[in-house]
């Protein structure tokens, strides 16, 4: 388990500012992660990568001369918000354009995808390629659904020595590409981890049992096996490896030559990792499979996982070129990287100083004091219920449901609170409550509430007292959002199970002439008897979809917080009608 912590939901801010101290000459921090403390003589394209922290060496281990130029880091095993990665993008592209690379996760392409659009919108030259590859997360023809695991590591290099040779953007986009379709990985794990202040590790693994393909996040394994010899993992992995149906189009087994990289996923130590290298370099030899430059250790981690993924990278003229090539980052060197041309990049000033707020009507200013008191109930009904929430999540899922709420909940609350007080009128509020969850709670549910708070608030304006219509039709207008973002539709057993029914159920009860209270009332209970119904449901999309089974019979985490949240906002709208029935009387 993770024993080294102060406050817990402080833990991911804290290790970025030490990791930071302790690696200045490779990196400086920025709103979001970390980006290069030098530059190179000649502009370059940007590689700028990212995801959750809890994985180190990946992300911010990765940046440096020859590699990044920058990383984006969400809270623990939560993507970045889409303002984070923007952030990152800004303090490190170099006027050659930008390439992102990260894993393949449903939170990852939402808010990733959100930036790239908002840069481009300014003239930036921004592309993405995603990294597909845990062969256990999908099919051979569905690589495009795949995880991205340790295989982020070579097509994170390829691409930054590519940027670094001066292959212009399109150049660096199509060796990702490549380096990605040519990259295999699989992982297996021993026990689940343990992140800061939990009691139970996200997952369990019976003892004397192997999870086969899990995700790096805590998702449960795919298959189950009793835990082999050293020699055995490493049968298993060349099995599954080398299966001609794996090996990517275009390469043979024989005569191949290709880069192994055996991955310690946090508790599998390096000197167990070498026994099991040694049986893996007898099998590709077997195989006729010549090997070049073997990467033992950590590279992408998993808090306290004991586990081990292994990654071949099939390499041909280019990319072994690039794969060769100098690289100087805290956690990975390769060859002698000349030093002389670098110069130093002056500090940007990372205050993220707060926007003027708005002029607001005075009962713009009443709703917005509502809001934020809606805002403090749903953080107190979220840290009554996260760990009932990630328990849910853990069954089929990654088990962070429960954290990411809370720390959303309460970043939004505290936020509104603030902006409150400096006099916001009730959509400033909602956007800087959503700005506030999406980069503090990050993952998909995050990026998800930050869209249903600011397109609440856009409907609400900061000028007179919204009405029900008004309220209604910014549910409404939240719940397309929502589903036009996360393309996620009713059935798929997600969040927009419980919000379709209550944003067209409230607008109905509105339309007939109910009052703002009573329709949310109807509408809440029908959203919980909604998300009670998705125990019936296979999951469609999202982490959960590989493990489609496991989720029968369990509720959605997602439509279960949404209910809870529209039920407690019921509560304060009440309440709030009540004062203001006694105050006429």
């Amino acid at each position: 388990m993770t024993r080294l912590w102060n406050e817990p939901s402080d833990f991911a801010d804290e290790m970025v500012e030490g990791f930071v101290r302790a690696n200045g000459r490779w990196v400086r921090k920025v709103h979001g992660g970390v980006s290069r403390s030098t530059r190179s003589a000649e502009a370059e394209t940007a590689v700028v990568i990212g995801g959750g922290s809890g994985h180190y060496p990946a992300f911010a281990g990765l940046v440096g001369p020859g590699l990044a130029h920058g990383a984006a880091m969400g809270n623990l095993f939560a993507s970045p918000s889409a303002h984070q990665v923007e952030s990152v993008i800004r303090a490190s592209e170099q006027g050659k354009g930008v390439l992102l690379s990260y894993g393949n996760y449903a939170g990852d392409v939402l808010h990733f995808s959100e930036a790239q659009e908002t840069v481009r919108a300014d003239g930036i030259d921004c592309r993405t390629v995603t990294v597909t590859d845990d062969i256990f997360s999908a099919a051979p023809n569905e690589q495009h659904k795949r995880r991205g695991i340790a295989g982020d590591l070579t097509v994170f290099k390829t691409a930054g020595a590519a940027a670094a040779s001066g292959y212009d953007i399109d150049g660096v986009e199509r060796v990702a590409h490549l380096a990605n379709a040519r990259t295999r990985s699989m992982g297996v794990a021993f026990t689940g981890c343990t992140l800061p202040g939990a009691d139970e590790p996200l997952f369990t693994v019976p003892a004397g049992r192997m999870a086969i393909g899990l995700g790096i996040h805590g998702e449960p394994g795919i298959d189950e096996t009793d835990i082999p010899t050293a020699d055995g993992l490493a049968d298993l992995f060349i099995e599954h490896l080398l299966d001609d149906a794996e090996i990517p189009e275009n390469v043979t087994d024989h005569g191949a030559r290709v880069v192994p990289v055996l991955n310690g996923l946090g508790s599998v130590k390096s000197e167990e990792l070498f026994v099991v290298f040694s049986r893996i370099a007898d099998l590709l030899d077997d195989a006729g499979v010549t090997v070049v430059d073997p990467q033992i250790g950590e590279f992408c981690t998993s808090f306290d996982m004991a586990g081990a993924s292994l990654t071949l990278l099939w390499l041909d003229d280019e990319l072994e070129t690039l794969w060769s090539a100098p690289a100087d980052t805290p956690a990975f060197r390769c060859g002698s990287f000349d030093a002389a041309g670098l110069q130093a990049v002056d500090p940007d000033d990372d205050d993220d100083t707060d926007a003027v707020i708005p002029d607001a009507s005075q009962d713009s200013r009443r709703t917005a004091s509502t809001l934020a008191d809606a805002l403090e109930a749903v953080r107190d009904v979220i840290d009554e219920h996260a760990e009932e929430l990630g328990h849910i999540d853990s069954i089929a899922g990654d088990g962070d449901h429960g954290i990411g709420m809370q720390r959303g909940s309460r970043a939004a609350a505290a936020e509104a609170a603030s902006v409150v007080e400096k006099g916001a009128g009730a959509q400033t509020l909602l956007a800087r409550a959503a700005d506030a969850w999406s980069d503090r709670a990050g993952g998909t549910s995050g990026a998800l509430w930050g869209v249903i708070l600011r397109t609440i608030g856009a409907r609400l304006g900061d000028d007179g007292t919204p009405s029900a219509a008004s309220v209604s039709a910014g549910i409404v207008a939240a719940k397309d959002a929502v589903m036009s973002y996360g393309k996620a539709k009713v059935g798929d057993k997600t969040m927009v199970d419980a919000l379709v029914p209550f944003a067209d159920t409230l607008a109905e009860h509105v339309e007939n002439g109910a009052s703002l209270v009573d329709a949310w009332a109807a509408a809440s209970t029908v959203a919980r008897d909604a998300a009670e119904k998705t125990s019936d449901l296979l999951p469609a999309v999202g982490r959960a979809r590989a493990h489609g089974e496991k989720a029968v019979g369990v509720t959605d985490p997602g439509a279960v917080s949404l209910a809870l949240i529209a039920e407690t906002i019921t509560r304060v709208l009440s309440d709030g009608a009540h004062e203001t029935t006694e105050k006429k009387e």
